[in-house]
């Protein structure tokens, strides 16, 4: 701990609490090895260290407006070649989150995500960081859904994905990675074996971080929610083990018909069961058959 994430202070500053003597703050990142959100039956989510790395470096924050009726989904993968990227994720998911709770019935939907993106970058930009040649600055994915009146308003930077699953088993991804595989592939560079082959597959082009500032305005998608069935959005700590769309639908085909914590824990289970060799985040919005 070089300095305090809050205000900066330098270490002299923090006991050995890690609690920061000039503002309080505590220094010390809770233990985030599992992590469950639970808003209600229809909406919930998870996040899981996984079997081989050390700290879960993905985040997930989640809400319901009552009084808009708006559920909110925010999904978010530190990078981890950046400096202190379970922060960045952390950081990220919550103020976008946030800033979405807050918005107004008169507040246009993609205008409300881009703000939400412009508020989550800020607040990774002040995480007080030891300034190194050798380490990017704290940086994340981040994938961020805002659902109302029965339009899903989806955006994202990087590699994290929304998708849709109806009750017919049929499985549609909403959202286009911004990675060199999808680049190379869809400038004809590459056929999709080709690329998958390269040890660049997975190389992420855009993120949210403070070296990354000209390039962070978010794709946006507005979905119609078509009826019964889920929104699920996740890292690739899952994707990765399902990698045609149609296998997460036969998946959840499995385990249709329960609430959106069950759902959740029975994915991340299941790329637990795979070699979970990446952190796994898991956020689901369930829409119930009308009885």
């Amino acid at each position: 701990m070089m300095r305090c994430l809050k205000c900066g202070a330098q270490i002299k500053a923090i006991d050995e609490r890690v609690d920061c003597h000039l503002c309080g703050y505590s220094n010390m990142l809770p233990d985030l090895e599992r992590l469950e959100v639970v808003i209600n039956s229809n909406l919930a989510g998870v996040s899981d260290r996984g079997l081989r790395h050390h700290r879960n470096q993905d985040y997930l924050d989640l809400n319901h407006v009552d009084h808009l009726n708006t559920q909110i989904l925010v999904v978010c993968d530190g990078v981890s070649s950046s400096e202190q990227p379970e922060l960045a994720a952390k950081t990220a998911a919550e103020s976008a989150c946030q800033f979405l709770t807050q918005i107004s019935s008169e507040t246009n939907p993609e205008v409300a995500i881009k703000s939400a993106f412009d508020i989550a970058l800020s607040s990774i930009c002040d995480i007080p960081i030891q300034v190194s040649e050798d380490v990017d600055p704290p940086s994340t994915t981040i994938v961020a859904a805002l659902v109302k009146n029965g339009i899903a308003t989806i955006g994202w930077l990087g590699d994290s994905r929304a998708y849709w699953i109806d009750y017919s088993h049929r499985c549609k991804q909403l959202t286009r990675d911004d990675s060199w595989f999808m680049e190379v592939v869809a400038a004809g560079k590459m056929t999709e074996i080709e690329a998958q082959k390269s040890p660049h597959a997975h190389v992420i082009t855009r993120w949210l971080s403070a070296d990354n500032i000209v390039d962070t305005v978010p794709s946006i998608i507005n979905f119609k929610i078509p009826g019964a069935g889920y929104l699920l959005l996740c890292t690739d700590g899952l994707w990765n083990y399902t990698p045609e769309p149609q296998n997460l639908a036969n998946l959840l085909h499995q385990i249709s018909g329960k609430d959106a914590i069950t759902i959740s824990r029975a994915l991340v289970e299941f790329a637990r069961s795979c070699g979970g060799h990446d952190n796994i985040t898991v956020g689901i919005l369930t829409f119930p058959p009308l009885k």
